[in-house]
């Protein structure tokens, strides 16, 4: 039904990869194999979906990315019908909806940013900053080892507890500062405490 009513197969799969990754950017063959679509295909609906302003296209590092624009009117609409909050694409860097149950699994788990390989973009020196208390060391090694799995590269990560990030976060300190001050996604932030100035760079 759902393919009729959007008209194309392949656009339904651009849409879910897009709306269950908001965010995150993909270059084309990414999204070929995310989605197990022709190239030509993709090519074609990706064109129809940045002219219809769902999605932008910017060039870096010589390769055309695409993520979905969050600041269009009928953003919302759309993540409500094809947002899934157990999707995770294959070949995608973050699904921050899925993310955030599992790193809520490892314990008192208050703040999780991404950053750094996994953000398009991002500068930052660290990939995974987990923040929270009684954190279980052996369940956060083996959610960071699928972390890397699924991105296909080692991570650089760093726990804190919350008091700790709490103080850094209010003297401004350096290290938090070089993780805030680029792109990065927010996948938990249970208290609301990181600075909303901070927070249009993720785009979630």
């Amino acid at each position: 039904m759902i393919d009729t009513l959007f008209g194309s197969k392949t656009r339904v799969k651009l849409l879910n990869l897009f709306m269950n990754n908001p965010g995150r950017a993909f270059y084309v063959r990414e999204i070929t194999r995310a989605i197990g679509e022709q190239i030509n295909s993709v090519r074609r609906e990706l064109a129809n979906l940045v002219n219809l302003g769902v999605v932008r296209a910017d060039s870096s590092e010589n390769k055309l990315y695409y993520e979905v624009d969050v600041t269009q009117k009928f953003y919302e609409p759309l993540r409500t019908i094809f947002a899934n909050e157990d999707a995770v694409a294959s070949d995608t860097k973050v699904s921050a909806s899925a993310w955030a149950k599992k790193f809520a699994a490892i314990g008192d788990v208050r703040v999780v940013i991404l950053a750094g390989k996994l953000v398009h973009n991002s500068t930052s020196d660290v990939d995974v900053l987990v923040v929270g208390n009684d954190l279980s060391q052996i369940k956060l090694k083996n959610l960071m080892k699928t972390l890397e799995r699924d991105n296909g590269g080692a991570l650089a990560y760093t726990a804190l507890p919350y008091d700790d990030f709490y103080y850094r976060l209010s003297v401004r300190d350096q290290f938090i500062n070089d993780i805030l001050n680029t792109k990065y996604t927010v996948v938990l932030d249970e208290n609301h405490i990181l600075p909303k100035e901070n927070i249009k760079n993720n785009k979630m």
